[in-house]
């Protein structure tokens, strides 16, 4: 059994530029085994997921060639977010991240608010990364005939154990995740891009702009399916956030973090809306489909062998990528709220390799539950659980801006310096990127085809649970942090 470490050394000072540095004491204990390489690459991978290699197939069929617009106007505010976390990393690095901040500027009401709620943002888009994970591999006609629910529980296994051997390992493991993506996406690219100067035939059309035009232009259905649609957008940004808790475990945050935040914008540029628009000028938006990645059909209507299965292959490298992001996190926020005492106590624990293995299996306890929903109803587990987690993504979001915010107000008042790399026009910026996201719950509302008023009605079920859990836990509650 891992043996349990003390707290261990107090976090280095977020900087002596600060007037006052606050140390938590979540942070410490862990090693600072992460790379710059690593950084870069969680970056990369937290922007590049199945929502964009499985997902933009049935979004462009809802939404037509304006899902590029939707993709680059919630990648900038997902830029947004990311940037204003990042300024806050620079301050004061912790693996607790907004957590953490919420402590330090709302309290630990709104660090409990914050923490619960990526929880449940990880716990739930883990059981529908396992449930992803058996379906894709269900692809291979040799694994047809193993039960979902196996693969499902298979998978948990083998990235539960990555996650608590090392933080090292697990970097690794993102890293290589994070390579595969890339490249899958550039040689789409470099594909697309030869196609369109030789006009080569795509299962039968030529492509090119006139597939646009002919093809009812950039809105054929109308603006509103585009803005609809931006629920299920968000959630394909879902873990950009991720950089920011990995600060804790690196050794120069202030120098790393930065630079990986900056090349988050241009890859949504490239990644997302590169890759949308290039699908519409080699095939008809009305080509795409939620049954299949679009990826697949461009390559499949180019001739290519095995192109299903190559990609099949990418898109499982994805929701592997996702399950093992979303162990690490919760298992950093999950120790950085025990040690408050807002969250169970044995999941402020450590191991020997300094892994905070309680918050990593408390995590992993509850996305087994999703190999039983994949054993109840595999047909509709995906589905269930993506509900519950774009609340949580949301959720998580708003409190890194109102965090940001805080702490905008702090520094006016002399309180705190803003260091060189911040969010720019702060607070008008926390305010509008606040507005969007409180909109999507609003348009999720009138989204009456799909999931989305049944995931606005779940906001009172979990305020509910979130207003009992607090009254539960607040007596043993403490200030965790310390300030010099």
């Amino acid at each position: 059994m891992a043996k349990d470490l003390d707290t261990g050394p107090a976090a280095e000072p977020a900087g002596p530029s600060d007037p006052d540095v606050v140390l938590d004491a979540g942070d410490a204990g862990y090693s600072k085994t992460l790379q710059p390489r690593h950084i870069s690459m969680i970056a990369i991978g937290g922007a590049i997921g199945t929502g964009l290699f499985l997902g933009a197939g049935g979004n462009l069929a809802k939404a037509g060639p304006g899902l590029a617009v939707a993709y680059g106007v919630c990648g900038i505010f997902a830029f947004f977010v990311v940037r204003a976390l990042g300024e806050l990393v620079v301050h004061r690095p912790s693996s607790g991240a907004f957590v953490s901040y919420a402590r330090e500027f709302l309290g630990e009401k709104g660090a409990y608010v914050a923490g619960w709620m990526y929880f449940l943002n990880w716990a739930t888009s883990g059981m529908a990364d396992i449930t992803a994970i058996a379906l894709y591999v269900h692809y291979w006609s040799m694994f047809t005939s193993v039960p979902q629910w196996v693969l499902a529980l298979i998978a948990l296994a083998i990235v539960l154990c990555v996650n608590l051997i090392s933080v090292r390992l697990f970097g690794e493991m993102e890293f290589w995740f994070a390579i595969v993506k890339v490249v899958a996406i550039v040689t789409f690219l470099v594909i697309g891009v030869w196609v369109l100067i030789t006009r080569h035939p795509v299962d039968g059309q030529v492509p090119g702009l006139h597939l646009l035009a002919d093809n009812g232009g950039l809105f054929p259905l109308g603006v509103l399916p585009v803005v609809l649609v931006a629920q299920t957008v968000i959630f394909a940004y879902a873990s950009i956030e991720m950089v920011g808790v990995t600060a804790g475990e690196t050794a120069r945050p202030q120098e790393v973090v930065p630079k990986a935040v900056n090349s988050i914008m241009w890859r949504i540029a490239v990644f997302y809306v590169g890759s949308v628009l290039m699908l519409v000028l080699l095939l008809p938006w009305t080509s795409y489909s939620a049954s299949q990645s679009p990826f697949v059909t461009v390559l499949s209507g180019l001739g290519i062998p095995s192109a299903g299965g190559l990609m099949n292959m990418v898109v499982l490298t994805a929701a592997m990528s996702s399950l093992n992001s979303g162990l690490y996190t919760t298992g950093r926020i999950l120790r950085s709220m025990a040690m408050a005492g807002s969250a169970p106590g044995f999941t402020s624990r450590m191991s020997r390799s300094h892994v905070p293995y309680g918050g990593v299996l408390l995590t992993s306890a509850v996305i087994l539950c999703g190999v039983g929903l994949n054993a109840w109803l595999p047909d509709k587990a995906f589905g269930i659980v993506t509900n519950i987690a774009a609340l949580g993504i949301i959720a998580t979001w708003c409190m890194i801006m109102i965090c940001h915010l805080a702490f905008v107000r702090r520094a006016r008042r002399g309180l705190a310096e803003r260091p060189a790399f911040r969010l720019w026009a702060a607070p008008w910026v926390n305010l509008v990127t606040l507005a969007f996201l409180l909109g999507v719950i609003v348009m999720m509302w009138f989204d009456t085809d799909g999931p989305g008023r049944d995931t606005v009605l779940l906001i009172l079920p979990i305020a509910a649970a979130l207003a009992i859990g607090w009254y539960r836990v607040r007596a043993r509650v403490r200030d965790p942090l310390r300030r010099l």
